[in-house]
C-alpha cells in the first residue's frame, strides 16, 4: 500500500517522518517549500512537485495543510485522479463544514474519505505519539487505523465526516480557556512574590492540576516562546470553535474572552511564536 503525504510543516514533516521509517512500501511527499520535500527525501520519502503527482502515485493519500482554504485547493487539484479503491485523510484542523463538503466531493469520485485531526504538539509528532480524532465511516477507520497507529499512540474515531474536526476544536477550545485561567492566576502569584514553579507545584496539590501547566511550567519560568504550536494557528481554532457555536446557537462567553486574547496576540506580532506566548497579553507585556 503505497502511502502520499502532503503539508509537511511543524507537525506534517515529523508525522511524515514516522510513516517512513514505520512503513513498508513507498511513501511519496510534497510541499510548496522544496526543502522541507528535500528532507523528507533524505529521510527515505519520493518528493514530488504537486499534490495531484502525489494522489497519482498512491493508495492513501494524506493531507496536512494550515487552513481550509488549503484543504480546499489541495482536493479540488487532485480530484481528477481519485477513484474507487483511493483514500484520503486530512488531518489538517479545518472548519467541519468544509471538511464535510469535501468528502462529500471526494466520495463522488468513488475514494474514501475521513477527517483526523491530531492533538499534543511537535514533541508527541516526534514520538509519534499523537491523539487522532476520526470523523468517517466505520470501515474506512478500520482500514486506515494501522497507518494512524505509525502517528499516533490514541486514535478514536467520533462519528461520521467532520465529527473528528467538531472534538478537535471543542479540545483545542478547553486548552485556550485552561491557558487563559494559567496565564491570570500565575500573573497574580507572581505579582505577590510566587514564582511559576512553586505555583505549578502548588497547584498539583489540588484540584486545579492540569496538563497544560505540568508541560508548560518550565517554558514559562525560562520566557521560552519557542514554537511547538503557533499563536496563529490557536487564533484560527478558536474562532473556528465560535463560528461552529454560532452555527449551532449557543453562546461561550469564555471562548469569547480567550479569542480577544489571541486576537491581541496576532495585533501584537507575536503569532509566530508558541501559544504559551499569550502570557504576555494578560501580564500587558
Amino acid at each position: 500500500m503505497k502511502i502520499g503525504f502532503v503539508g509537511l510543516g511543524i507537525m506534517g514533516e515529523s508525522m511524515c517522518e514516522n510513516i517512513i521509517k514505520k512503513h513498508d512500501d513507498k511513501v511519496y511527499v510534497f510541499d510548496v517549500v522544496k526543502e522541507k520535500r528535500d528532507k523528507l527525501a533524505a529521510l527515505g520519502g519520493i518528493p514530488c512537485e504537486s499534490s495531484k503527482e502525489v494522489a497519482e502515485n498512491v493508495d492513501v493519500f494524506i493531507s496536512m495543510v494550515p487552513k481550509s482554504e488549503h484543504s480546499r485547493a489541495v482536493y479540488e487539484e487532485i480530484l481528477p485522479v481519485l477513484c474507487e479503491g483511493k483514500t484520503c485523510i486530512d488531518m489538517s484542523t479545518i472548519d467541519p463544514g468544509v471538511s464535510v463538503e469535501l468528502s462529500e466531493m471526494v466520495k463522488k469520485t468513488g475514494a474514501e474519505f475521513i477527517d483526523a485531526p491530531v492533538v499534543k504538539s511537535k514533541p508527541a509528532a516526534i514520538a509519534g505519539k499523537l491523539g487522532i480524532y476520526v470523523g468517517g465511516s466505520e470501515k474506512a477507520y478500520e482500514a486506515m487505523r494501522p497507518i494512524l497507529l505509525y502517528m499516533g499512540e490514541n486514535v478514536m474515531r467520533l462519528g461520521d465526516n467532520g465529527k473528528g474536526l467538531v472534538m478537535k476544536i471543542c479540545h483545542n477550545a478547553l486548552v485556550s480557556q485552561i491557558q487563559n485561567g494559567v496565564n491570570e492566576t500565575s500573573s497574580l502569584a507572581k505579582l505577590n512574590g510566587i514564582d511559576i514553579l512553586t505555583f505549578a507545584e502548588a497547584i498539583s496539590y489540588g484540584g486545579a492540576g492540569n496538563w497544560y501547566l505540568d508541560s508548560k511550567k518550565d517554558v514559562l519560568s525560562k520566557e521560552d516562546y519557542t514554537t511547538a504550536f503557533s499563536i496563529e494557528n490557536e487564533h484560527k481554532d478558536v474562532h473556528i470553535c465560535l463560528n461552529l457555536a454560532k452555527e449551532c446557537g449557543f453562546s461561550m462567553p469564555g471562548e469569547e474572552n480567550a479569542a480577544r486574547v489571541y486576537d491581541k496576540a496576532m495585533e501584537m506580532g507575536i503569532g509566530k511564536e508558541d501559544f504559551c506566548a499569550t502570557i504576555k497579553v494578560v501580564r500587558g507585556e
